[in-house]
């Protein structure tokens, strides 16, 4: 699995980054070895509540939540990610 994370409109620091492989590793039983992980991070409208905005795209399903913080935004993700893959299993 690879991982590419963008932070856009600021500057991501360390445990951010951890916090986001800790889950992304997690989720890997899910995914196949060579799945691709875009992971995009951006701030809007800096000065508002939920103004965190986080993306997910991988093995072509997409996830996209606003939040309060980044690791609430990951979260959430990953958890319509992990319904996507139920469906595809299923469907």
């Amino acid at each position: 699995m690879t991982i590419t994370i963008n932070a856009v409109n600021f500057e991501m620091a360390k445990p951010l980054e951890d916090f986001i492989d800790k889950k992304l590793n997690r989720f890997a039983r899910h995914l196949n070895a060579d799945d691709k992980v875009e992971v995009k991070m951006s701030v809007i409208k800096p000065q508002t509540n939920n103004n965190k905005q986080c993306q997910i795209r991988i093995a072509g399903m997409f996830a996209e939540k606003t939040a309060d913080t980044f690791e609430d935004g990951i979260d959430a993700c990953l958890s319509a990610l992990e319904g996507q893959i139920e469906r595809r299993k299923n469907g």
